[in-house]
């Protein structure tokens, strides 16, 4: 059996958010749909709330600390990542976008990613396909088909749940489930400085 590892990242700003409570939905879900593949897999979360101080800081001086490393780090190494934001103005938010800009620009090259959103009125539920997809798009990672959007009263079903929310939620996780386990375990996009075919000392030479 082979062990994959999931990396979620949450942005909501309460403690307890409904941004976690669809993450580790999400989460539930996309394990039990790799087991019901005949993967096993571990689950890191990066709660952003707690690295906020963290990103203002490596946005002005250019440098993560050691706990915002390991966050970045535990993202840019998983096999699958759920992304999970509030929306504010018909966007997210603002420290949802600030993580992202922090990691390197070939982090998360071709990386399956399930998005997830949250907000009070499902009038923000576009917010996922003209905001939340394009951002990772431009990252170039491999965002699953169903995009899972969560207003309040999806909560209120039987179970905590909408039953159209729970349908939403076991299908992006299967999305989810057949990318990663379709990808080598611990693939990684390839480091075009790895095997240059000039070596670094004849560049220098040539200046």
């Amino acid at each position: 059996m082979t062990t994959r590892t999931l990396a979620v990242v949450s942005a909501g700003l309460s403690n307890p958010s409904s941004t976690r409570l669809l993450a580790d939905r999400l989460t539930a879900a996309t394990v039990d749909a790799l087991r019901a593949r005949g993967d096993d897999a571990t689950v890191e979360v990066v709660e952003l709330r707690a690295h906020a101080r963290d990103l203002a800081d490596n946005l002005v001086t250019g440098f993560a600390n050691e706990s915002l490393r390991t966050a970045v780090d535990t993202v840019t190494g998983a096999d699958g990542l759920i992304a999970v934001t509030p929306i504010f103005s018909a966007s997210f938010s603002g420290l949802f976008k600030t993580f992202f800009d922090v990691l390197d620009k070939e982090a998360l090259v071709g990386k399956p990613v399930l998005l997830g959103a949250t907000a009070g009125t499902a009038r923000h539920s576009l917010a996922l396909e003209h905001a939340v997809r394009p951002l990772f798009s431009y990252l170039r990672a491999v965002t699953v088909p169903t995009a899972v959007f969560a207003a309040s009263e999806d909560w209120a079903g039987a179970g905590g749940v909408d039953r159209a929310l729970a349908d939403r939620i076991e299908r992006a996780a299967g999305e989810l489930a057949d990318l990663v386990t379709g990808r080598p375990a611990g693939a990684r996009p390839a480091d075009p400085f790895a095997d240059p075919e000039t070596p670094f000392e004849e560049l220098l030479r040539r200046r």
